[in-house]
C-alpha cells in the first residue's frame, strides 16, 4: 500500500471510502448472526426449549439452502409480491393526486388533516373482517389491507413535497403561459418525484410488515401462509428459513427504492 503525502508534510494512508461502508457492514451482520448462534445455543440447551432448536443458524441455514436450491422461493414468493405490488399501485394512484392536492389547497388541507390523521393511526389489520366481507376473494382482502396501509405514507409525502416547491418555479411557468397540466408534468412532479418515492418506500415497508399477517387468511399460497404452514407441521427450521426469506426480498425492494431515490434525486451536494 503506497503511502499518500498529506496536507503537513507527512504521509497518510490511502483513505478507504466504500470498503469501510462495507467492512462495517459485513461486522454488523457478523454480529448478528452471532448473536443468533449464541440464541439457538440458549434454547438448545433449555430443557423447556429445546424444541425450538431447529430456530438455531445450522437448521435454519440448511432449510433455506432447501429452499433456494429447489427454486421454492419463487413458488412462495410470487404471490406475495403481487399482492404487495398491486396494493403499493392502488396506493399510489390514490394517494400521489391526493398529496398534490391536500398539498396545492389550503383549505383542502385544512378539512382532511383531521379525518385522515384519524384514519392512519388506525391499524390496517383492523379492517380485516370489512375486507373479509366486502371482497370475493382472498387475494382482494388482502390487496385491500395492504392499500389502506400503504397510501398513508405516500400521500403526506407527496403533500409535504409539494409544499416544498418554491413559489417562483410555479411563478415562471405561469408567465411562460404554462396551463395546469404542463405545470403539473413540467413543475410540480418533477420536483416532488423524490418525496413521492421516498414515501413510497415507507409505504414498502409498511406494507411488507403487513403483509405476513394479512396471508394468515384463507389464502393457500405465499410467505405468509408459507410460515403458517411450516407452524402447524412443527417444521421450525424451515419456518425460521422462511422468516429469512421475506428478510431478504424486503431489504432488497428497500435497496431498489433507495438507487431510484438517488436515480431521481436532482438535488446536488454543493461539498462534492
Amino acid at each position: 500500500m503506497t503511502a499518500i503525502p498529506d496536507t503537513q508534510g507527512g504521509f497518510a494512508l490511502p483513505r478507504l471510502g466504500r470498503f469501510r461502508g462495507l467492512a462495517n457492514a459485513a461486522l454488523g451482520i457478523a454480529i448478528l448472526l452471532g448473536l443468533w448462534w449464541l440464541g439457538g445455543v440458549a434454547v438448545a440447551n433449555d430443557p423447556d426449549m429445546y424444541a425450538f432448536s431447529d430456530f438455531a443458524p445450522g437448521p435454519t441455514l440448511a432449510a433455506l439452502w432447501d429452499i433456494l436450491s429447489t427454486g421454492e422461493v419463487f413458488e412462495m414468493s410470487g404471490p406475495s409480491l403481487y399482492r404487495v405490488g398491486m396494493g403499493l399501485a392502488i396506493a399510489a394512484a390514490l394517494g400521489v393526486p391526493m398529496g398534490i392536492a391536500i398539498g396545492r389547497t389550503p383549505w383542502l388541507r385544512e378539512i382532511t388533516n383531521v379525518p385522515f390523521q384519524f384514519l392512519r393511526m388506525i391499524s390496517p389489520l383492523s379492517w380485516m373482517p370489512i375486507a373479509v366481507m366486502v371482497y370475493d376473494t382472498w387475494d382482494g382482502a388482502i390487496v385491500f389491507l395492504i392499500a389502506v396501509a400503504a397510501i398513508w405514507p405516500i400521500l403526506f409525502s407527496t403533500a409535504a413535497g409539494v409544499r416544498r416547491i418554491d413559489p417562483a418555479w410555479l411563478k415562471v411557468a405561469r408567465n411562460l403561459g404554462a396551463n395546469p397540466l404542463h405545470m403539473l408534468f413540467t413543475v410540480i412532479l418533477p420536483a416532488i418525484a423524490v418525496d413521492v418515492l421516498t414515501g413510497i418506500r415507507l409505504a414498502l415497508g409498511v406494507a411488507w410488515v403487513v403483509l405476513v399477517p394479512a396471508e394468515y387468511l384463507g389464502v393457500t399460497s405465499g410467505l405468509g401462509y408459507s410460515i403458517n404452514d411450516a407452524r402447524d407441521i412443527l417444521d421450525y427450521s424451515r419456518l425460521a428459513a422462511v422468516v429469512v426469506v421475506i428478510g431478504m426480498i424486503g431489504f432488497a425492494l428497500d435497496y431498489i427504492c433507495m438507487l431510484l431515490i438517488k436515480r431521481f434525486n436532482w438535488v446536488r451536494d454543493t461539498a462534492h
